[in-house]
């Protein structure tokens, strides 16, 4: 480049300045590659998030403790709602009339959600069997609360024109807990007892005299 000088010399070369050359930056495929699989998982979270929602439903869960092999019953259960539950087989709020009258195989602790493989039909009777109900006065029953599992001895009493025999004489059966409803409105407990078939005639005529009593041996 050449610069005119005012008093008419001749041009005068002057230093030409070089270029500015823009240094282009390197992306590291490191970079690139977190930046793919940030995109990736805020994808799959955004995924999840639609999958969960559109999964909210109305289930069962346990309201009240229930002890095993207790009757499930209506007050014992509530309905909420839960988003998700992937890997859960909880029971749909709509088929509570499926599972009231159903036993627990299992301690229901309140607070959990309720599912199919905690309740079962089976009576809880051993082979050889058999199930009897027994109407007891409230002052009968040998403790505050019978569960089902307890075990307890019926003892027969003394007739009223025995003479008043000795106790210790009285006929001894074994039977186990099934199940003990209070009755409302009156004094009286129903327990329900799984004992052995050959025993169940003499409890049934000992109990229609009102001769048995009742001894808990060991609490489930």
């Amino acid at each position: 480049m050449s610069v005119a000088t005012r008093n008419g010399t001749s041009p005068v070369d002057a230093p030409v300045a070089p270029p500015r050359v823009v240094r282009q930056r390197r992306v590291r495929p490191g970079l690139l590659g977190l930046a793919v699989l940030l995109i990736a998982l805020g994808g799959l979270g955004s995924a999840f998030a639609v999958t969960s929602v559109r999964a909210t439903g109305s289930y069962l869960a346990v309201a009240r403790p229930v002890e095993v092999g207790g009757v499930v019953r209506a007050d014992d259960l509530i309905s909420v709602q839960v988003a998700g539950g992937q890997g859960l087989e909880p029971v749909p709020a709509s088929r509570i009339a499926d599972v009231i009258g159903m036993r627990a195989a299992v301690s229901l602790a309140p607070g959990s959600l309720l599912t199919m493989a905690q309740l079962t039909d089976d009576p809880l009777l051993g082979p050889g069997q058999q199930q009897l109900a027994l109407g007891l006065r409230a002052a009968q029953v040998p403790a505050p609360k019978l569960r089902p599992g307890d075990q307890v001895l019926l003892v027969s009493t003394p007739s009223s024109d025995s003479g008043g025999g000795s106790p210790s004489g009285g006929t001894r059966f074994t039977a186990t807990v099934t199940d003990a409803v209070s009755t409302d409105g009156r004094d009286e407990v129903v327990v329900y007892l799984a004992l052995a078939v050959r025993d169940v005639p003499a409890v049934v005529a000992l109990a229609a005299q009102d001769r048995i009593a009742v001894v808990l041996t060991k609490a489930a």
